[in-house]
């Protein structure tokens, strides 16, 4: 069960991926080993068409082959196809994770989103401030003041209704080095306190949230069936609380 929500935190998105532990698990857990953010070129992909069919692996061809498709640069994401559907595809690394996360540097994070137009009018705005940020090498409690600046000006927003992300893809890493992907997947991106209305986090239940807060949005995570290329994935295991 640990494992399982660590996997799933580095996910949302984000915005933004979480992780939850319980507090047996962090006290057991090895030190930070990512502190401070690593040198810029650890979080590059090398060739900008394995990032590109990264990125589309998160959603059905049907929706990513007309989505357009972010790749990372030196200074933030830029956008390498232009897209007509209104998704947005792209491979999110670790600074989307939750602020207090202590995974939010590690360089080996790629989670393959694909962003609904929703998200990408009120969620994917905040993803990329923070890239922005990371890579003109704000610390993180910098981050953390500029966000809460963001949000105070109306700048940032809550998630418009409809928001989620495709995350089927088999390809991705969100767990660490060498973790590998979780489950395939959608993330619904909800204003906190609404983690009830899904049934979430019950025992029986498929279906988990990571509550937000002020600054971040409350993630619902929804195991599927099959990946992007429509081979099965494992089957979720149910919540036992």
């Amino acid at each position: 069960m640990t494992n399982r929500r660590k996997s799933v935190g580095i996910l949302a998105s984000a915005v933004l991926s979480a992780w939850s532990w319980s507090a047996q698990a962090q006290s057991q857990a090895p030190k930070n080993p990512y502190p401070v953010m690593a040198p810029v070129e650890q979080y590059l992909i090398a060739n900008r068409d394995d990032e590109i069919a990264l990125a589309r692996s998160a959603a059905p061809p049907s929706i990513s082959a007309d989505a357009e498709v972010l790749v990372l640069g030196s200074h933030g994401y830029e956008t390498a196809v232009k897209g007509k559907n209104g998704y947005v595809c792209f491979v999110e690394r670790s600074w989307a994770a939750r602020f207090h996360q202590s995974e939010f540097w590690d360089p080996h994070g790629r989670a393959p989103n694909c962003y609904n137009p929703p998200a990408v009018r009120t969620v994917l705005p905040q993803i990329l401030k923070r890239t922005e940020w990371a890579l003109a090498g704000a610390p993180k409690q910098q981050m953390i003041e500029k966000a809460k600046a963001e949000f105070a000006s109306g700048n940032f927003k809550a998630p418009e209704a409809g928001a989620y992300s495709f995350m089927l893809s088999k390809h991705g890493n969100i767990g660490g080095e060498g973790e590998g992907p979780w489950l395939p997947h959608i993330m619904l991106f909800l204003p906190s306190g609404q983690a009830d209305n899904w049934g979430a986090n019950k025992e029986g239940s498929p279906i988990f949230t990571v509550e937000g807060g002020a600054m971040e949005a409350t993630q619902v995570f929804i195991p599927v069936r099959t990946w992007s290329d429509g081979s099965l994935g494992p089957l979720p295991k149910m919540h036992q609380m």
